[in-house]
């Protein structure tokens, strides 16, 4: 075989590869294209909630930003002179579910060396940003709109706050 014979071969041979290569090229980019289309297809229902997914941290985190919780956390640690301090605590780890509705079912607490007080359990939704206030003694769930006109949460430490320095004075 001579020089440019093989020179026509090579040519051919490198052809050849890049066509095969091209081809393989081809054909993953279609099923990777085929496969992302079938999950955007697939997705539109899903990405709304996925997206608003809240974690167990994030349940503990809205309400720790409640005002009440706050203005109780505030509280329990002035009345105590810090020994104590408000806290969210989960009750059983699994989500509850309401009127076919998934929630995270997390107590506020007193939390002291000698125990963990409940004051309040909520129900806090694990898909978009409701928070419902679960009323043990009726067994029924309160929005906080509701909890709020019904149980008047502030009075709860009003209340306290005005006998608090009778009974934090010390002994004479």
């Amino acid at each position: 075989m001579s020089g440019s014979s093989k020179k026509v071969v090579l040519l051919f041979a490198l052809i050849a590869l890049i066509g095969v290569g091209a081809v393989l090229y081809h054909k993953h980019h279609e099923s990777v294209q085929a496969s992302a289309s079938a999950a955007t297809r697939a997705a539109p229902a899903a990405r709304p909630a996925a997206r608003m997914a809240r974690t167990k941290e994030q349940a503990i985190d809205a309400l720790m930003a409640l005002p009440e919780l706050k203005a109780w956390s505030a509280h329990i640690a002035k009345v105590s002179g810090g020994s104590a301090h408000g806290a969210v605590l989960d009750d059983d780890g699994a989500t509850k579910l309401v009127h076919g509705k998934s929630y995270w079912s997390l107590s506020f607490v007193e939390n002291s060396q000698e125990a963990a007080h409940r004051w309040e359990t909520f129900l806090v939704a694990t898909q978009g940003d409701e928070i419902l206030v679960d009323d043990m003694n009726d067994d029924r769930q309160l929005t906080l709109a509701q909890w709020r006109a019904d149980m008047r949460p502030m009075d709860r430490i009003a209340n306290k706050a005005a006998s608090a320095p009778a009974e934090a004075a010390p002994a004479p």
